[in-house]
């Protein structure tokens, strides 16, 4: 307990009395100091006794003395020593009556107890308070360490930290997510500080920030080395941090920081493990493939998953995609293998998972954030495309699904395209490639030229002969013509574009051309 006015009157060899603010007692002592300048505020700084003889005081003028004593109140000096026998034999009535007033401790310090005896009892006490503080951060310090070294994550050291706080803990990962918390409980009052979390995370580590509410008072701390954050540490208590406290908070945040590291470092070993089996997969040795995932990508390939390719310009974007999976599986313990390829992003995900799910609404968040931002996906956001369900053996059509499903993704301006979505859809909106339309326009131009002079609607007349399947009667039924002259148009198209309509790859192409013209636009890059 930090050493306070109360603890100094319960000492039995300082005999001090209480003649003012016996209520306020409580109040931590900082320091001790003698001073008999008339206004020694300039050099206070705040939680001081300060032990007076009144030699320059008119201690017995009560408008002098209400001065005094608000001044000192008002810089935070927390408790005031008068000393008896020196200048006056008793404390003046007028300091006391002030000192009530403005509910500053007065201590009465009898003529035998010199102000060197009250100096030294308070730096003794505050040396002896370090000392059990610094004391008690090694025993926290080596509790922590321990359960960082269990190998059990970093629940148990959540745990040993909230109790010694006798507050709660949270850790949150690199994409400010609660990846755990301590007591269960606290994860839903964690969550509610995400924002705070993604606003410490735009600051160079280490960082830290206070927030507070009805609840409690939390610090946040960032983890990571360097300018990079890896995550960060928050800590709710009732009150601010004291030392011993402050000493738990900082080994927590070193240790936190060396297990993400260290995680770090396995994770990169667990991608090059990835990008073999990925490789073998592709191969097209499943066999090859599970021998070398061995438990640790193992389970993945026993149940349908999904193959996903994410990129976007800035290589960092697909990874903050692939963290925000991660920090998904992590939590219902899925297993995940993620392969960085430059500004790419391969991941096999078990389908219908958290991990899909996670990226599902992270494409939608930045779709729904791009109209606002005036950016589009394919420019500086993430862009995916995610493969049906597939097995081993069928990866390598899975990765061709999904780069299919990419680069429909990248030309509609989506963030991410499932391939069953094409699968499912229409061919129609495939037309919409510039180079699809640059050869519609040229193989229809000598048709629109010859409309365009007014000697016939031989394009028109075009569709609807093809879309009635070459019936002549429907089809000049539908124009509000006769079918001779229907006949007579089709053999206009025929001289005009050189081709013979008798011919299916003809019909196809006229068909697949007069489409492409008729289909939206493609969003401007």
């Amino acid at each position: 307990m930090p050493l306070t006015l109360a603890s100094l009157v319960q000492h039995s060899a300082l005999k001090l009395t209480v003649r003012a603010g016996a209520d306020r007692l409580d109040a931590p002592v900082r320091w001790a100091h003698a001073s008999e300048l008339a206004d020694p505020v300039p050099y206070m700084e705040g939680g001081e006794f300060l032990l007076v003889t009144a030699t320059n005081l008119d201690a017995e003028n009560p408008e002098a003395m209400r001065r005094y004593v608000r001044r000192l109140a008002g810089a935070g000096v927390v408790g005031l020593g008068f000393a008896v026998g020196v200048n006056y034999d008793e404390v003046p009535e007028a300091l006391i009556d002030a000192a009530e007033e403005a509910g500053l401790p007065l201590l009465e310090v009898p003529r035998r107890t010199p102000f060197i005896a009250i100096a030294k009892a308070v730096s003794s006490a505050i040396a002896e308070e370090q000392y059990r503080a610094v004391t008690a951060g090694f025993e926290v310090q080596r509790e922590l360490t321990r359960a960082a070294l269990a190998g059990d994550g970093p629940g148990e050291l959540l745990t040993r930290l909230a109790a010694h706080l006798d507050g709660w803990a949270a850790l949150y990962d690199a994409a400010g997510q609660v990846a755990a918390a301590a007591p269960e409980w606290a994860a839903r009052r964690a969550a509610r500080l995400t924002p705070d979390v993604e606003r410490l995370r735009d600051r160079p580590a280490p960082a830290s920030v206070v927030v507070g509410d009805t609840d409690d008072r939390v610090e946040l701390q960032s983890l990571g080395t360097g300018r990079q954050v890896r995550g960060a540490l928050a800590v709710g208590t009732g009150a601010a941090l004291g030392t011993a406290e402050r000493y738990a908070v900082h080994s927590a945040v070193a240790l936190l920081t060396l297990t993400t590291a260290r995680s770090r470092s396995l994770q990169g070993a667990e991608q090059r493990l990835g990008a073999a089996v990925l490789r073998m997969l592709l191969a097209g040795q499943p066999d090859h493939a599970r021998a070398v995932a061995g438990d640790l990508y193992g389970g993945l390939l026993d149940a349908p998953f999904r193959l996903l390719i994410a990129e976007a310009s800035d290589p960092a974007t697909p990874l903050s995609l692939g963290e925000a999976m991660e920090a998904a599986a992590l939590r219902t313990g899925e297993t995940l293998l993620t392969v960085p390829e430059g500004d790419r992003l391969v991941v096999l995900a078990a389908d219908g998972g958290a991990a899909v799910a996670a990226c599902t609404a992270y494409a939608e968040a930045q779709e729904a954030r791009a109209p606002a931002e005036g950016t589009k996906p394919e420019e500086d956001q993430v862009v995916v495309g995610l493969s049906a369900p597939a097995g081993p053996i069928a990866v390598s059509a899975a990765y061709k699904q999904a780069e299919q499903a990419l680069s429909v993704a990248r030309r509609r301006g989506r963030a991410l395209v499932e391939h069953e979505e094409l699968a499912a859809g229409s061919v129609l909106p495939l037309l919409a490639d510039d180079a699809v339309r640059a050869f519609a326009d040229g193989m229809l131009r000598a048709l629109h030229e010859h409309d365009a002079k007014g000697r016939g609607d031989l394009v028109a007349s075009l569709r609807a002969w093809l879309a009635h399947h070459g019936q002549w009667d429907a089809a000049a039924a539908d124009l509000g013509v006769h079918r001779h002259t229907l006949r007579y148009r089709m053999r206009r198209v025929e001289e005009i574009l050189g081709r013979s309509l008798d011919d299916p790859d003809v019909r196809m192409e006229l068909w697949l051309a007069l489409k492409a013209t008729s289909a939206p636009s493609a969003p401007e890059a």
